[in-house]
This record gives structure tokens, sequence and C-alpha cells, in this order.
């Protein structure tokens, strides 16, 4: 027969079982389009969240389409971050077609858009034109700031008890983008100001422009879906060598043959491999916003940069 005291032990043991399974099913379910923004994310809601991102690390959001087990995670999800600026073309239809009733959220709410360079008319993703506006908003770490103010005020609003949670995550992440900000500044002051001139296949760093001064051509416009046409890539070899441009770069997401060939015709040396619109797999150098940063202004400033 059992004691007193066991009978109290199992009947404790009994409560805390289901007491621990509820606390594992509270995470909120939360679903990012992109890995970028998955990190960013991830870094604000800790372990208080269940994350999905759609389109993964090393994958163009450019030309993905959205899967069965994509519509699966955004209709049972509480929250959908985005981008927006109309980079996510597809996730309206997605929402649509999964009846989703989860707060759909802009990270990129607040910021000041810039114009696209070199943008053509109707141009977007997934078939929908930008209007002018470039929506990679995140090669600003200033913007970025900004991203993780509206994610901690968005899981907060679907997570009331874990606000303080989600406000002390993003205060660390916030110092930390100080301290890369300020990297960031020193790698580009090592480059003289006349060679800050950067070839790239597609735009998409037109606010690392604007934050960081160096300029960015690129032989095709915001989206890696347009094709650069023969006059523009002529037009871009005579540039870079009226202006005597020494160094291209590849990006991830993008068909490294036109850079290469620009090289080739112009003399200028592939100076390295950017990280524009995703992060790398776990293994790779940019698996997260802060490490692409870095990267991306260090790979630059080893390029253009004298005795580097």
């Amino acid at each position: 027969m059992l004691d007193r005291r066991t009978l109290i032990a199992a009947a404790a043991a009994a409560l805390a079982l289901p007491g621990a399974l509820v606390a594992q099913e509270a995470k909120l379910p939360v679903v990012a389009s992109f890995s970028i923004l998955g990190d960013l994310v991830q870094a604000i809601g800790g372990a208080r969240i269940e994350l999905t991102t759609l389109v993964q690390p090393g994958s163009d959001a450019h030309v993905y389409k959205p899967t069965p087990a994509d519509a699966k995670a955004v209709a049972s999800a509480r929250v959908v971050i985005t981008n927006g600026l109309k980079f996510e073309g597809w996730m309206a239809r997605l929402m649509q077609a999964s009846a989703s009733k989860a707060a759909l959220v802009e990270a990129s709410r607040g910021v000041k858009a810039v114009e696209a360079q070199g943008d053509k008319p109707g141009h977007g993703h997934g078939g929908h034109s930008h209007r002018g506006l470039d929506p990679h908003a995140w090669q600003s770490v200033a913007n970025v700031k900004i991203y993780v103010a509206n994610i901690r005020d968005a899981l907060a609003a679907a997570d009331p008890a874990g606000r303080l949670l989600f406000e002390g995550n993003a205060a660390r992440y916030l110092a930390e983008l100080d301290a890369l900000e300020a990297e960031i500044r020193r790698q580009v002051a090592r480059i003289p100001p006349d060679k800050r001139r950067v070839i790239t296949s597609h735009d998409a760093f037109g606010y690392f422009s604007a934050a960081y001064g160096v300029e960015f051509i690129a032989p095709r416009g915001l989206s890696t879906e347009t094709e650069a046409s023969a006059k523009d890539v002529a037009r871009l070899i005579q540039q870079i060598r009226r202006e005597n441009v020494t160094a291209v770069f590849v990006e991830t997401i993008s068909d490294q043959r036109l850079i290469e060939q620009i090289a080739r015709e112009t003399g200028a040396k592939v100076g390295g491999t950017l990280f524009s619109d995703a992060l790398s797999p776990a293994n790779g150098p940019a698996s997260t916003y802060i490490l692409m940063m870095r990267h991306n202004a260090t790979t630059i400033a080893a390029a253009l940069a004298p005795n580097s």
C-alpha cells in the first residue's frame, strides 16, 4: 500500500505534467517571410515563439513560390511578419489562400523609403511594382532598429505576458546593432572616397549606399527576375573603364556569370561575394543579420582599401 507521502508526490507530479505541457504549447506561433527577417524575429522572440521562416537561407525571395506547407504554417500562425515595401509580392495571395487570421505586420513600417536606383517602370518583385521605392531597407542598420521595434511591439501585442522578455531581447539586440553600425563605418573609412564604387548584380544596396557613402552600380533592376540587356551591360562596361572602378562583386542569389563577364571585359577584379536578400546557411559567413552586414562591409573594404 502506498504511504501518504508517496500519494502526495504522485499527485504533485500529475499536476505538474499538464502544466509543463501547457507551457510548451504556449509558444507563440510566428511566421517570417524570409531568412533575414526570420533572424531578427528569432532574436527578439527567443524561446517564447515557435518560428517558421518561409524563404530559407540561400534562397531567392524574388522568385519564391509558396508551398502547401507554407500555407499550413501561415494558417496556424498568430503573427505573420513581412518586410513590406512590396518586397513579398506573393504574400497577399498566400494569406488569402490559407484563410489566415494572423496579425499581418510590416517590419519596415516607419522606415523612410528611398527611391530605387535605376528602377524600371512597373518593375517589382513577384509581379508587383515598387512604384519607385526600394524595398531592401534592411541594408541600413538604422532601419533595422525600426524593424526591431516593430517586431517587439507585434510580439507583445500577440503575447502580452511575454512583453518583458521581448523588450529585454530587443534592448540587447539594439546595443549589438549600435556596435555593428560603428564597425561598418570604420570599414568604409578605410576606403578612399574616390574608390567607394561597387558593381553588383542587382540594385539591392541603395540603403547601404545612402547610409554609408558607398556607390553601388548594377546592370539590372531591383529584382533578380530582371535580365540586363546587352545595351545596359555595354553602358556599364564603359562606365567602369571611364571611372576606373577596380572591383566587382558577386551576389549569392544572382547568376555570377554576368559579373564575371564584366570583370573579364574591364580588367576589374572580382572582389568577393556579397549577401543582399538572403542569409547564408548556418555554416556560412553570413548566417545572421549582424554577420551578413559585417561580412559585406569587410569584403568591400578588403577589395577597395589600399594595402588590404
